[in-house]
């Protein structure tokens, strides 16, 4: 193991919120720090706040009282560079602007020993840009952390184009010293997380701007039918809107404008209001004192239907939903010479009601089709999207609403528009993240891993890839890139490749 030695010292420049954190965790691991920040008195006040927060851990039992006057003991803050020259490695985190990061790096290496490791906790700059005016780039790394840096485990290692494997093995090792879970990733726009995490804000922006359904019922869907913790509205207004579509359009921008990437318009207008969320007091909600969160869209109830007919086994995840049926009292009646390929169930008024597939519900106004949202786990999923064709009925309707809420769903009926909600974030994701394998941005365990970690993901993409199948994937784009056209939904290479391969 190559991980720096806890007589080593790190220096911290930049003492921000990640800063400051970034500098407790190499404190409680064991390493001298010194924080330094170009603002008279920054450092000082920043080593204070680290200070305060070594109480707190005392108060929770998670260091002893002796372990944190010792840390005490190793952090000092720096008021001008050549303080940090004995620093075996220095992280900075300071603005996102890439002349600056250049500019302090280039400072650093005329004052630092030549074994010293530098580190950029960059989120969305190139880390081969950030050392581009090295004079030895071999050095610099990516350490990306994410905030809050002491409680998430995360932190992507990211090699430049320059960055000598030594480099960056020593930061993956030390990382992994200090407690947390490091991944490997190449030099790419957004790295892992702020690369493949796009489609779940750009998709629930889509959708809200193909009126679809309000925000708090799209943050709905997502969290209690696909398992996520957060809405995409709830926390892009957490994040704040401003951060979240400042990286969303870097990315874009750093991929050539590419259409998958594109920037939401609805989003840019809330930035340019000036409602970047909670920070602001409102966002997509209102957090003024006394304001009430918006309820999202839920379905009365309706009675259940006596039976169903079962026309060919339905696809992937919801293959489970007859056993639901069934144990909620439901008789199922089996055709077992479907005349169409595609399974589906029949309610008793004659209407179809299938898993989505990329179309819309409504391929012609003769068909009464009634389409369910995905979810990775129908039986712990407690809200289904459903979305219905213009022929219809209210009394079809009911039926396919009374049928989920038998299973103890909520419903919400939500306009008629390509992949529903949950489908197509997670073939949008799932997609993205196949391409970053196969391009070999990082491993699909480490992919995985980072989507888990970094973003609190219900699994990772790689492993739904695998339970909903390639083709599925593909096959639900495709018919979203007919439905759409742009180039925003075509599948990838990499993506087309797998699913051809279970054919």
């Amino acid at each position: 193991m190559t991980a720096l030695a806890t007589s080593s010292t790190v220096a911290v420049v930049g003492t921000g919120t990640m800063g400051q954190g970034i500098a407790q965790v190499a404190l409680v691991a064991g390493h001298r720090v010194r924080l330094y920040d170009t603002a008279p008195g920054r450092a000082g006040q920043a080593a204070e706040a680290v200070t305060g927060r070594l109480d707190r851990l005392v108060e929770k039992g998670r260091i002893t009282a002796d372990e944190r006057d010792a840390a005490r003991g190793r952090l000092s803050p720096a008021t001008a560079l050549p303080e940090l020259a004995d620093a075996a490695l220095v992280i900075e985190a300071i603005l996102e602007q890439l002349p600056a990061k250049q500019e302090l790096f280039a400072a650093l290496e005329d004052v630092v020993a030549a074994g010293c490791l530098l580190a950029t906790n960059t989120s969305s700059l190139s880390v081969t840009a950030v050392a581009g005016r090295l004079r030895h780039p071999g050095r610099c790394v990516g350490m990306h952390f994410f905030n809050p840096a002491p409680l998430l485990p995360l932190v992507e290692v990211i090699s430049g184009f320059a960055t000598e494997e030594a480099a960056a093995t020593t930061a993956y090792d030390t990382a992994a010293a200090w407690g947390k879970k490091p991944v490997r990733c190449t030099d790419t726009p957004g790295f892992v997380v702020n690369r493949i995490a796009r489609p779940f804000y750009a998709e629930a922006l889509r959708a809200y701007e193909e009126r679809a359904a309000d925000p708090a019922t799209i943050d709905a869907v997502l969290r209690e039918g696909a398992g996520f913790t957060m809405g995409p509205f709830e926390l892009t207004d957490l994040i704040g809107q401003d951060v979240n579509e400042a990286v969303t359009h870097s990315v874009w921008q750093a991929f050539f404008q590419d259409p998958k990437f594109t920037p939401s318009l609805a989003q840019r207008r809330l930035v340019e209001s000036g409602l970047h969320g909670r920070k602001a007091g409102r966002g997509w909600f209102d957090y003024s004192e006394g304001a009430g969160r918006p309820e999202p869209r839920t379905a009365a109830p309706c009675p259940a239907p006596g039976s169903v007919g079962l026309h060919a086994e339905l696809p992937g995840p919801a293959v489970v939903l007859c056993e639901l049926i069934e144990e909620a009292g439901i008789k199922v009646t089996r055709d077992r010479t479907p005349e169409e390929p595609e399974g589906f169930l029949r309610l008793p008024g004659g209407a179809r009601l299938a898993l989505t597939n990329g179309g819309a519900a409504t391929p012609d106004v003769h068909g009464k089709h009634i389409r369910f949202d995905l979810s990775l786990d129908y039986r712990a999923a407690t809200r289904i999207a459903l979305a219905a064709s213009a022929a219809v009925s209210e009394t079809d309707l009911a039926e396919a609403v009374g049928l989920f809420q038998a299973l103890g769903k909520q419903v919400s009926v939500i306009e008629d528009v390509p992949g529903m909600i949950v489908a197509r974030t997670i073939a949008m994701i799932s997609d993205f993240a196949v391409d970053a394998a196969a391009r070999g941005v990082a491993s699909p365990e480490d992919i995985d891993t980072a989507m888990r970690l970094g973003v609190n993901y219900p699994g990772g993409p790689m492993e739904w890839v695998e339970r909903l199948g390639a083709r599925w994937v593909r096959d639900l784009l495709d018919s979203m890139h007919r439905q759409s056209g742009g180039g925003r939904y075509v599948p990838s290479w990499a993506l087309r490749r797998r699913a051809d391969l279970e054919e």
